[in-house]
């Protein structure tokens, strides 16, 4: 199979000289023997969409390991899962659909014709619907999980790529790429209420857990904004690694972690001071992160070294890497089970 499209994470290089996201070209990679299909889910998984082989690496949270790999559809780029880790939806960049993978057996059950080139998802918090950003078509596709239908199309700005939704699913925020802003919409009626000037070349967005300040990484302009989301305005801006993308902050909202493609790091940044604590080597090509249900991890997609770094939280340290499929990009891990939330960081 040939790609005809690309997406924003393909490589570095390529995301800064196209922020507004031009079609790029690449062979298929070879799909691994996946193990055997369980019947129970014992334990929670590090979701990884490789974009090269068209595939999901599913890697067990308990021994860092790939314990399988599901073909999904053409330029896989990013991957959520729902709140109760019942189903996995992945953006197929480069087919226009996404695909709903069922966790427990780890097969691909839907197929979600979206619009064009859809490159990010996130899942509501109550787990009733999907937002999906298309690149191409400058919109946003809400998907019923239920009906696992597109029910509402939602323009915003130019090259929407990061997604985050509130805690209590009130506001949507979309990062636009190629019009360096944040459209805030309103879940309810799917509608723009609120756009917010950034940095340059927004691609991915990371809220505290209690929603109050949102972090929004800007590729181009090698720096996060911080926006409080009661007045949605920008309160700081913070310099990181060169061409920072994929962001996630910890479970307690002291910290946030940014995966900088161009220099080949993580930066830890505080949410009390807003400053860089550390800064963590990894392999080539960083994009995708996500933070274990406990904080204890963060697991760091690298493009062009085909592997997963984890980091210990704690040490800041990588302690270990997973081969995984071609061209990883989007992570996303099991949820924690539902419960209280962080009011804010305690430290």
């Amino acid at each position: 199979m040939t790609r005809t499209q690309g997406t924003g994470r393909r490589a570095a290089a390529a995301l800064v000289a196209t922020v507004a996201l031009a079609a790029m070209a690449s062979a298929p990679g070879a799909l691994a023997a996946p193990a055997s299909k369980p019947s129970a889910r014992p334990e929670a998984f590090v979701y990884v969409a490789n974009l090269r082989s068209d595939t999901v690496s599913v890697i067990g949270l308990r021994t860092d390991a790939v314990v399988d790999s599901v073909r999904v559809g053409d330029g896989p780029d990013s991957v959520a899962v729902t709140p109760d880790g019942s189903h996995v939806y992945v953006t197929n960049s480069a087919a226009d659909t996404v695909s709903v993978i069922e966790a427990r057996t780890r097969t691909v059950v839907d197929t979600i014709a979206v619009g064009e080139e859809p490159s990010r998802v996130t899942i509501s918090p109550d787990g009733r619907r999907a937002y999906v950003a298309n690149v191409r078509s400058d919109d946003v596709s809400v998907i019923s999980t239920r009906t696992r239908e597109v029910t509402h199309t939602v323009k915003v700005g130019d090259s929407p790529l990061g997604l985050a939704v509130l805690p209590d699913g009130s506001r949507l925020y979309v990062a636009n790429a190629a019009s360096n802003d944040v459209s805030v919409v309103r879940t309810d009626t799917n509608t723009v209420v609120g756009t917010v000037p950034v940095g340059n070349g927004p691609t991915a967005l990371a809220l505290t857990p209690n929603g109050r300040q949102l972090y929004v990484s800007d590729l181009t302009s090698d720096d996060l904004s911080v926006i409080e989301t009661l007045g949605s305005t920008v309160t700081a801006r913070i310099p990181v690694g060169v061409q920072p993308a994929g962001i996630g902050a910890s479970p307690d909202g002291c910290h946030v972690y940014v995966a900088n493609i161009g220099s080949n790091s993580v930066s830890v940044i505080s949410t009390r001071t807003h400053g860089v604590t550390d800064t963590i080597e990894v392999g080539a090509g960083p994009n995708g992160l996500a933070v274990s249900p406990d904080g204890s991890h963060v697991y760091v997609s690298e493009f062009d070294a085909d592997r997963v770094s984890v980091i210990d939280t704690a040490a800041a340290w990588v302690t270990g890497t997973v081969p995984v499929g071609e061209g990883p990009t989007g992570v996303a891990v099991t949820p924690r089970k539902p419960g209280p939330g962080s009011t804010g960081c305690p430290c």
